[in-house]
């Protein structure tokens, strides 16, 4: 009953409700943990490919050529990189498109 303080109607004062409603709480928190990975990835994605198009290239091929530079770089870093430091991934990209 602890866990279902402000919740409304009878699912904080009556035992089957409130413990379905738990329930079902949990279930979604579950989901969206898992969720808010692939939108942090696609988030990534989004501003990686916009830094690489500055830079002349696409998201594909920036990170094929990465790959093939051997270059470990996770997109969380490359993205960061791509929004503090745009001059350092300028020179990342050249690099790579050598």
């Amino acid at each position: 009953m602890k866990r279902t303080k402000g919740y409304r109607w009878g699912r904080k004062s009556k035992k089957r409700a409130a413990k379905q409603a738990i329930m079902k709480a949990w279930s979604y928190s579950t989901r969206d943990r898992k969720a808010r990975k692939g939108e942090f990835r696609a988030l990534w994605q989004m501003r990686i490919n916009a830094a690489a198009r500055a830079n002349g290239l696409t998201y594909g091929t920036f990170m094929s050529a990465l790959r093939k530079k051997q270059m470990l770089l996770d997109r969380k870093s490359l993205a960061d990189i791509a929004m503090h430091y745009p001059d350092v991934f300028k020179t990342i990209s050249d690099e790579v498109r050598k």
